[in-house]
């Protein structure tokens, strides 16, 4: 396996600015997310999401009296929960982090929750963990997530499919929290709306050869093949085996089958496959796109939602006045939500400085961001198409 650590210091900036009171004050900030696994391609565009925010903030010079942030990176990979814990226990006991952004994937959240972050009374802000266990799983208040549940999306999917035309799909399912918790919220809603899931089976990542998973789903047959996996790993494996054995021409390609890295990996043999992704058409999406695009990066799913989750963390800090992860959870949903001034990308230093003179904000940022129970954002998608080996946008939801 890939070094545990994925980087360490990705902002060398001073530390040493004082609390009044005279205390040298610097709030430390851990990214970990799956820099290794299933869903690597993803995790360096929303590292820089989130650091781009921390960047922000620290050019302000407004957080906390001028306190600094420091970052440190940790490679919580994807489905490997021990490691997800070890990095998590770095980051905390090691690194002293006030605060982690992360993980990319669901189970990998679910064991740093479990096993550090809730213990220790550390918040921990996942951008893109998306299982609908994690709605409920007892965190006494320091989890959020800036992406939506995928009961969410089970609904989203269900009705694309059915507008779609698509009356029976074929289903697999990469074996983890996510995967399952997808599966069963799209079959659940599915059926509700009068389709007909042939098949919904599991498949394991990492393997060299899916053929005898695409012969199962193939004998159930449907009308598209909805594959609830990684653009990396499994995923990419089944749809490249349906597509060799000539079993399926048309896919459905959640979240996490999104990103450039399978486009190219399938060639235009991928053209017509359709998909969704969190996202919105909002003014901050596009302030987001263009920052990052200035910053050196291109905004990749679930990057908006890593500025997002960086910006909460450091604004509830202020409204606390305070980097304790116990003091500033409390403040989360405040900032996140009316009433208050509009805050948009670009404009974290305003809303500091509301902040600090006792005002109220309401977040907007990169996703339109509204939390509601269960610390996670009520969430909009983007209709995903492949055309002319592009993702391209055909709607939102």
């Amino acid at each position: 396996m890939k070094k545990l650590a994925y980087a360490v210091t990705a902002a060398c900036l001073a530390s040493t600015m004082a609390f009044a009171g005279g205390h040298a004050k610097t709030v430390k900030i851990g990214i970990a997310l799956g820099f290794t696994g299933p869903a690597e391609s993803l995790a360096e565009p929303m590292a820089r999401g989130a650091e781009l925010a921390i960047k922000e903030v620290n050019a302000s010079g407004a957080l906390l009296d001028s306190a600094k942030i420091e970052i440190v990176r940790a490679d919580s990979t994807c489905v490997d929960a021990s490691a997800a814990a070890a990095a998590a226990e770095r980051l905390v006991s090691s690194e002293r982090v006030d605060s982690v952004i992360g993980g990319l994937c669901s189970g990998a959240t679910i064991s740093m929750l479990q096993n550090v972050a809730m213990p220790k009374g550390i918040v921990l802000f996942s951008p893109s963990a998306t299982s609908p266990a994690l709605s409920t799983l007892e965190d006494n208040g320091f989890f959020f997530r800036a992406s939506p549940s995928d009961a969410r999306q089970g609904q989203v999917i269900a009705e694309i499919l059915m507008e779609k035309g698509h009356k029976s799909i074929a289903m697999t399912y990469t074996n983890n929290d996510y995967g399952k918790g997808l599966a069963d919220s799209i079959q659940t809603n599915f059926e509700a709306a009068g389709g007909k899931v042939t098949i919904n089976t599991p498949h394991e990542d990492g393997k060299g050869d899916y053929g005898a998973e695409v012969g199962a789903l193939a004998q159930a047959g449907g009308d598209i093949l909805v594959v609830v996996g990684y653009l990396d790993q499994g995923g990419k494996g089944i749809i490249q085996s349906a597509l060799d054995a000539g079993a399926f021409e048309r896919f459905f390609l959640p979240d996490a089958m999104i990103g450039d890295s399978l486009v190219q990996a399938i060639g235009p043999d991928l053209n017509g496959a359709i998909g969704s992704v969190p996202g919105t058409d909002s003014d901050g999406a596009v302030t987001f796109a263009n920052l990052a695009k200035a910053d050196g990066f291109e905004s990749g799913p679930y990057s908006p939602e890593s500025y997002d989750a960086a910006a909460l963390t450091l604004l509830a800090m202020q409204a606390a006045n305070s980097k304790d992860s116990k003091v500033f959870k409390d403040k989360v949903f405040e900032v996140a939500n009316a009433p208050g001034e509009k805050i948009f990308p670009g404009e974290l230093a305003k809303g500091l400085n509301i902040l600090k003179n006792g005002g109220q904000i309401d977040y907007v940022g990169a996703t339109a961001v509204e939390l509601i129970g269960g610390g996670e954002s009520a969430g909009s998608y983007r209709e995903i198409l492949i055309k002319d080996g592009q993702i391209t946008t055909v709607g939102y939801r």
